[in-house]
């Protein structure tokens, strides 16, 4: 049960109401629990997100890395909003049930250029983003670019974000249940 109460989204006026809006263009009309939360209390900081996922979209990585970043911190933060969300999300970019999984548990996906990003995301997660020339020469190996830096670096700290506040809140998950 979430631990903050946030009233029917019907009732949001003002802001909120424009994020909400922003919302169901994006979710074909739904709003998500967590956006409904984070909406009602802090609609600029929705905005932020947004505009944050935005830039994402827009960017330098592919929707299978970004759902693989976003899950693979979602794991390691233990969130299971996101981890359910980002489930649902990685089979909609195409990712397998299979990978996934092998993602969460931090396996060989039997893709090189994923299984590194996979092991860079995981390195940046458990040393709070300090490594190594070692782990940025490997990312680079892989085929990524110094802009797809930016872009994970981007997409770690949006994860951390959600998966925070989804925590606080203990949000309830809307999303299929993950296996």
């Amino acid at each position: 049960m979430s631990r903050i109460t946030i009233p029917p989204v019907a009732s949001a006026t003002g802001a909120t109401v424009e994020v909400y809006a922003q919302i169901r263009k994006i979710a074909g009309g739904s709003i998500p629990n967590m956006f409904a939360a984070l909406g009602h209390l802090a609609p600029q900081s929705l905005k932020a997100v947004l505009n944050a996922e935005g830039a994402l979209a827009a960017g330098s990585l592919s929707k299978q890395d970004l759902e693989t970043i976003k899950l693979l911190v979602s794991e390691l933060t233990g969130c299971d909003y996101c981890v359910a969300a980002h489930t649902m999300l990685g089979r909609m970019a195409g990712l397998t049930p299979d990978t996934l999984r092998q993602i969460r548990i931090g396996q060989v996906t039997g893709d090189a250029k994923r299984d590194a990003l996979a092991r860079f995301v995981r390195t940046l997660q458990q040393t709070s983003g300090t490594i190594g020339d070692d782990e940025v020469a490997a990312i680079r190996a892989a085929g990524y670019t110094d802009t797809q830096l930016a872009d994970i670096a981007l997409a770690v700290a949006l994860t951390v974000f959600t998966n925070t506040f989804n925590r606080i809140n203990d949000t309830d998950v809307d999303f299929p249940p993950v296996q």
